[in-house]
């Protein structure tokens, strides 16, 4: 969000303010501690930018999970301090249907002011679904998405494709079904001696490649280069989705 969006939730004349994380996640702590106590007793801070709203992803981009409890003492932080926690649901779908989380789309709905249901990354042609939990939708919200230039013409289309995702369960088994072939990819990784740069059990694999295999992959295949790990290497991400079939993973690991 601070980094890789080109600014643009600067350009909408509001500042991003990072503060550190493991592993992609943010802490109760680091919240509270690390920015919000320390803003609240800088006797300058009327001159500073105010805290607006706690951003979370889940699952993030490395592909982590924040645990119930996890977002249990975030909630509680924000309270506190009367601040919205809000949750980048880009691939919910995966996270929720990971076998490592305690988490359910209940709890997100509990303990997260607002979230959105990732439609893109999960099926859909296009759109998201912003939930708003605790009957806290902004005032005139579909004007304020007008003036930003949002405001999609016969958005019953993108209301269509969630009703069918969650027809019978379609968005969570298709979400299963990018995990199953993610756990694939990773197990063949393994097997075949490359190293695990984050142990992940949600469709992102990260691996480390030498600088040579990931230019010689980059003729084939389509992946993310994460970051530098050393001189000759790179952290690499090989994301699956719905669309990915058991003929695409055994290519890409006879390629490796």
């Amino acid at each position: 969000m601070a980094v890789h969006e080109g600014g643009a939730i600067e350009f909408s004349e509001h500042k991003v303010l990072t503060i550190s994380s493991n592993a992609g996640k943010i802490s109760a702590q680091g919240v509270e501690e690390d920015y919000l106590e320390t803003f609240q007793s800088d006797f300058k801070k009327e001159h500073m930018v105010f805290p607006g709203m706690v951003y979370i992803s889940h699952p993030t981009e490395y592909g982590t999970l924040y645990t119930k409890e996890e977002l249990q003492s975030l909630s509680r932080v924000c309270r506190r301090y009367h601040i919205p926690l809000f949750m980048d649901g880009a691939r919910l779908g995966y996270g929720l249907m990971s076998n490592q989380t305690n988490v359910t789309i209940e709890d997100v709905a509990k303990y997260c002011d607002v979230f959105y249901i990732g439609g893109t990354k999960i099926g859909a042609l296009c759109g998201e679904a912003i939930v708003f939990t605790k009957q806290n939708e902004p005032k005139n919200f579909t004007t304020i998405i007008k003036h930003h230039g949002a405001l999609l013409a016969k958005g019953c289309l993108t209301g269509i494709q969630f009703l069918e995702l969650f027809t019978d369960d379609l968005y969570f088994d298709i979400s299963r079904h990018a995990i199953k072939m993610a756990e694939k990819v990773k197990k063949g990784f393994i097997d075949k001696g490359y190293q695990v740069y984050f142990e992940s059990t949600k469709n992102q694999q990260f691996f480390i490649l030498s600088n040579d295999k990931i230019e010689e992959l980059k003729q084939k295949v389509k992946f993310a280069v994460w970051e530098k790990y050393d001189d000759q290497h790179r952290v690499v991400r090989f994301a699956t989705s719905w669309a990915t079939t058991e003929e695409n993973v055994n290519q890409l690991l006879e390629l490796i």
